[in-house]
């Protein structure tokens, strides 16, 4: 793939939290070229039908945008999403739509009616001590719960993720993966989203991030990935041939997350090796998609 295929790069570090508008969210981009990446809006709280919006109406031509967040749900290790219940659906694209139809009433694109969902519920570990007696790895209660094959990807490469059906805890990724699948759902025709679409050979495209994995590209450990600190970011950057941001002082990870991996992923995203990982099979595409980067 050649590297003017995209001529944008940028990352959203997502946010499932309850409420209209998330200090978790952060939107950050740059160009070709060695030039700092940019927050987008810099100083406001988006909300998640704002970003939804910017990705539908102002996404800059020919940009890659990683999100991080899961895309889909464990489905190759039992052969289905929620095993046991007919409406399982059968492919990614029917899982966001499902989402999206029972959380439909629900605001700011909020996920609580789906994993409160009686079948939906059986499968999550959810607060208050609530766990689905299919939240684990084999179809009973306890463990880390289930794993997509992309995840267990990422953790042959020293990440440590998080099954996408755990809802609890401050590393989990469950509620934010739910609620970007609503607005993945709901920019369909719009921007297609790798792997579960095939990549365009022109234009835009959305794929799953991990921001580890831009990080110890960047230089840090999987277990120092968090950046908090103005100098440690444009030491990152460095790494990354970006020139600095020039921000000094403490800063929020969510910021230095999105500024990373914009930067990362202009380094990253014409290897066509990445776009085509050992494990990604037709039928993984499909269903469980992929994490750009996890090899």
């Amino acid at each position: 793939m050649s590297s003017a295929r995209f001529r944008h790069f940028a990352a959203i570090d997502w946010s499932g939290a309850a409420g209209e508008r998330h200090r978790g969210i952060a939107l950050a981009i740059c160009g070709e070229g060695g030039g700092a990446p940019q927050l987008l809006r810099p100083g406001h709280r988006w909300s998640r039908p704002e970003v939804l919006e910017w990705l539908r109406d102002a996404l800059p031509a020919d940009t890659i945008v990683g999100m991080d967040l899961g895309i889909s749900l464990a489905f190759a290790d039992r052969g289905a999403f929620f095993p046991g219940w007919a409406e399982s659906p059968r492919d990614a694209k029917a899982l966001w739509a499902l989402i999206d139809a029972v959380c439909e009433s629900e605001p700011h694109l909020s996920v609580g009616a789906f994993v409160d969902h009686p079948e939906a519920a059986r499968h999550f570990r959810r607060h208050g001590g609530r766990e689905g007696a299919m939240f684990g790895a084999n179809g009973q209660k306890g463990g880390r719960g289930r794993f997509r094959v992309t995840e267990l990807a990422q953790q042959a490469m020293g990440c440590t993720p998080y099954s996408n059906f755990n809802l609890v805890g401050a590393a989990q990724v469950g509620k934010s993966s739910l609620s970007g699948m609503r607005v993945l759902h709901r920019l369909q025709g719009a921007l297609p989203v790798w792997p579960i679409d095939p990549l365009p050979e022109a234009g835009s495209v959305i794929c799953e991030i991990y921001t580890t994995i831009a990080a110890m590209a960047a230089g840090r450990s999987a277990g120092r990935s968090k950046i908090r600190d103005g100098a440690e970011l444009d030491a990152a950057l460095a790494r990354l041939g970006s020139a600095p941001v020039g921000f000094r002082g403490a800063m929020d990870d969510h910021t230095c997350d999105a500024l990373v991996t914009a930067a990362w992923l202009r380094t990253v995203a014409h290897d066509p090796a990445l776009w085509v990982p050992a494990g990604l099979t037709a039928e993984i595409a499909a269903t469980e998609g992929w994490t750009f980067g996890a090899t």
